[in-house]
């Protein structure tokens, strides 16, 4: 490569930099799971052990936090739907696995995709999406075809319950309520499970239902 190619080159970013900004999303994803997309952009600092001037300096506004946080769930969890496909024998305990293991991603953090002000148009919102829909789908359809999950619930389904059983109540402070979500999870996956005990009301949801309601 030549001298002027590495003068071309933008410089790396420092260790210490790309830490501070891996503890903003950290905490941004935990308090948007807490409280929602808009809890001040201090508090997240404060969460995060640093400055406001260093927040600001990585997301200059709350759209651009919103987005790469919404992006780093899609990514986390997009892996670990891989990962329990590709290393679980049975696929309902593939299933089972992804969701508790999203649950501890903090999945309720998309719900800004679902809002109406959020922008989902960005290229690399819709790979992000585009592969955790792929991938989740797979964990469903393998678990369906191999008779273990019913089959009038589809994708949209898991992702809603998840959403919601991730999330604190609305109106309410619950700091210690992390402790009862796996097990509430087991309750809505043990509702997954085929032979189906009783008829859902309604049409199975699908990810493009929910972009669209």
């Amino acid at each position: 490569m030549s001298i002027a190619a590495e003068t071309r080159r933008p410089p790396r970013p420092r260790a210490d930099a790309l830490r501070n900004r891996e503890r903003i999303v950290s905490a941004a994803r935990e308090m948007f799971v807490e409280f929602g997309p808009d809890v001040p952009l201090d508090e997240i600092a404060r969460r995060a052990g640093i400055g406001n001037a260093t927040l600001y300096r990585h997301f200059p506004d709350r759209a651009v936090l919103i987005r790469e946080v919404v992006l780093s769930v899609l990514s986390r969890t997009t892996e670990q739907a891989d990962a329990a496909a590709a290393e679980e024998t049975d696929p309902f305990a593939a299933l089972r696995r992804f969701v508790h293991v999203a649950a501890d991603e903090r999945i309720g953090a998309l719900c800004p995709m679902l809002s109406g002000a959020f922008d989902t148009d960005h290229p690399d919102l819709h790979t992000g999406r585009d592969r955790l829909d792929a991938a989740v789908r797979g964990l469903v359809e393998a678990a369906q075809a191999a008779g273990r999950m019913r089959t009038d619930v589809a994708v949209g389904d898991l992702m809603v319950a998840l959403s919601q059983l991730t999330r604190p109540l609305p109106g309410t402070a619950c700091p210690n309520m992390d402790r009862f979500v796996h097990r509430h999870l087991q309750l809505f996956l043990d509702g997954l499970e085929a032979p189906a005990r009783s008829e859902l009301p309604g049409a199975a949801a699908t990810l493009e239902d929910l972009r669209t309601t």
